[in-house]
Parts: C-alpha cells; sequence; structure tokens
C-alpha cells in the first residue's frame, strides 16, 4: 500500500510571499478557511484546520523549503508522524508549491493526496488571486 505522495500546483504569488503564508497562522488560516496555530521556527508546534491536522517544524530554509512533521487526527493510535515537505519554486505565474509526504499511515494516501488539492491547493490559488486583484 503507499505511503508516500507528491504532487505539485502553481499558485499565483511571489514565492516569499507563499513560504511566509504557511508559516503565518492568520495567513494559513485565511487561505484554507480554518483555524491554524502556528509557532513559525523550527521546533515550532503548528495545528491547522481546526486541529485537524499537526505537528513540528523540523526544517526552514527561507524561501526554498519547509520539512515538518505531520499528522491528522485520523492516523492510528500509535502511529509514527508522517514527513511533510514543502519546495517552493519560482514559475512563470507564481510559485510552484510542491508537497513531498512520506510515512503516511497505510492506505491513507490516496485520499491526503485529494485533500492536498481540494483544501490547500484550490483555496490557495483562489486566496491569492483575489488578493493580487485588489
Amino acid at each position: 500500500m503507499k505511503t508516500s505522495l507528491k504532487l505539485s500546483a502553481v499558485i499565483p504569488v511571489a514565492r516569499n510571499r507563499l513560504y511566509e503564508a504557511w508559516l503565518n497562522a492568520r495567513d494559513h488560516g485565511a487561505f484554507t478557511g480554518a483555524e491554524a496555530h502556528i509557532q513559525p521556527r523550527v521546533g515550532g508546534r503548528f495545528t491547522t484546520w481546526n486541529g485537524y491536522i499537526s505537528g513540528r517544524t523540523l526544517e526552514l530554509t527561507p524561501p526554498n523549503r519547509i520539512v515538518q512533521a505531520w499528522r491528522t487526527t485520523e492516523f492510528p493510535a500509535g502511529s509514527p508522524d508522517s514527513r511533510l515537505e514543502l519546495l517552493f519554486d519560482v514559475a512563470k505565474s507564481g510559485t510552484r508549491l510542491t508537497i513531498i509526504q512520506t510515512d503516511l499511515p497505510p492506505g491513507q494516501a490516496d485520499q491526503y493526496k485529494v485533500g492536498w488539492r481540494d483544501y490547500y491547493f484550490a483555496p490557495m490559488r483562489e486566496y491569492f488571486a483575489a488578493a493580487a486583484s485588489k
């Protein structure tokens, strides 16, 4: 069973702005539409999606890369955190955000792949496109 995923999307915003927004609780909550609490430093803890997602930031390489220990309330009891790597690359119309997630519980990779597209990439595109048109 798959325990990893990789996907990417171009978000219409500058790389620095997207990187900073990921680590800012107010911005993160605004682009997802759900409550977020984030300590924006290595070792800092976070919760997003009203507590559904939680974890800890492991590495920060501004404005290129964030690595986090990541889990949801749907992880089986006793399962370890997954590893989430976010890569921020300059693209012609904004930033290519690539998500590489490993060590997911067996059988859950496909549901998170859909979740990243529907609950992060789509609303992020909308949020940053709307901000740019103001």
